[in-house]
């Protein structure tokens, strides 16, 4: 009786741990662009969030300002807590709930739950390998909800 217990236990632990909160300390990412700078803001693709394991919505979409790129998610944007909640760039236009290495680029933790909020997008990252913007439980390899991206521009840069 004490396994069954300690069994059951243990399934509702695993089952509920992507439901955890998520630190918003942050130091690899910027802020959101002011009304001031988003006039010298490109926006290159645009895709609307989509839910795979979790309730994911709003937008993400790729933009360039002054030379740089960012993965820019809409004031609408929002998903549920998690352990070890990441933002990454996906190759496929559809991501599964469990990814492989190879076809992802992970841009950081996620900052909050909900709202604006932006990540950098490095430098030696080819846009055109990648179809879309997930967010992902890295912990077990959950994928919590996904945005492919259309394009609005163009997304070679």
């Amino acid at each position: 009786m004490k396994y069954k217990l300690a069994i059951l236990g243990a399934v509702a632990v695993l089952m509920t741990s992507c439901t955890t909160s998520v630190s918003t300390n942050q130091t690899d990412t910027e802020k959101a662009p002011s009304s001031e700078t988003t006039s010298k803001t490109a926006s290159a693709a645009i895709g609307s969030f989509r839910a795979v394991e979790y309730p994911t919505q709003g937008n993400a979409r790729i933009v360039n300002q002054n030379g740089k790129r960012f993965v820019e998610f809409s004031e609408k944007f929002k998903t549920n807590n998690g352990p070890d909640l990441y933002v990454i760039l996906h190759r496929n236009t559809t991501v599964p709930d469990g990814i492989k290495e190879k076809d992802y680029v992970q841009l950081a933790r996620l900052q909050r739950t909900n709202g604006v909020q932006r990540y950098a997008i490095p430098e030696n990252v080819n846009l055109a390998d990648f179809k879309s913007v997930a967010i992902w439980c890295r912990q077990f390899n959950t994928t919590f909800g996904y945005a492919p991206l259309g394009s609005s521009n163009s997304r070679r840069q």
